[in-house]
């Protein structure tokens, strides 16, 4: 399966269960990290722009109330999920574990 092709419901499903704190919603998946103050949730930020960018897939990025910063992925050219949203999803996961927001 080409890496932009849309993920079946049940790949989508599957990959869901792996990660951390992400759902779907249409043809996106989002998640939401509560951090310790608004320097963390930049710091944040600018890690996940940096894996964004090694990865030429960017997500959609909200901060919000300061420190609560919103992720949403999808592969706009497929109009759908992808494996491309998923990996960076997993990387974005690694990233939260090692600044330590939640």
């Amino acid at each position: 399966m080409p890496y932009a092709d849309p993920l079946t419901e049940d790949e989508v499903a599957g990959a869901l269960e792996t990660l951390d704190g992400w759902a779907r919603e249409a043809d996106t998946i989002k998640r939401t990290i509560a951090c310790a103050d608004f320097r963390a949730a930049i710091a944040l930020v600018n890690a996940v722009a940096e894996a964004s960018e090694a990865a030429d897939h960017h997500p959609d990025i909200e901060v919000r109330r300061y420190r609560r910063v919103t992720l949403t992925l999808t592969t706009h050219a497929a109009n759908a999920i992808t494996r491309r949203d998923i990996e960076l999803a997993t990387e974005i996961d690694r990233i939260v574990t090692r600044i330590g927001a939640a």
